[in-house]
């Protein structure tokens, strides 16, 4: 799966997505810590550095629409969780780039 390319979701299509409840795992890369201050409904905490660990139990179906998301465009952690996904045979990732702060802007709650 090496250089597959990364797809990119907007809130517009993550809105779309819980709003018709369609099956969606929303995953924070950033710490415990920064996801306990505050992350976007529905979303689970997968630190960066734990998702080779932790990814194969807590997301079993490989073919899953998962959606990775840090704190801001400037932030590399999503990018680089979706490729660590696509590397253990993820099919179907997403990084929504915006993060947090797109999320915030955009007059969205945040869940803490």
């Amino acid at each position: 799966m090496e250089g597959q390319k990364i797809k990119f979701i907007s809130k517009e299509n993550i809105l779309e997505i819980l709003e018709n409840k369609e099956p969606l795992t929303l995953i924070e890369v950033l710490s415990e810590d920064s996801f306990g201050k505050g992350h976007i409904p529905h979303a689970i905490n997968i630190p960066a550095e734990n998702l080779k660990e932790k990814a194969p139990e807590v997301l079993p179906d490989k073919n899953a629409p998962i959606v990775v998301y840090c704190s801001s465009f400037t932030c590399t952690a999503s990018t680089g969780a979706a490729r660590t996904l696509q590397s253990m045979g993820y099919t179907n990732v997403l990084d929504y780039k915006g993060g947090k702060k797109d999320w915030q802007a955009a007059d969205l709650p945040l869940v803490t």
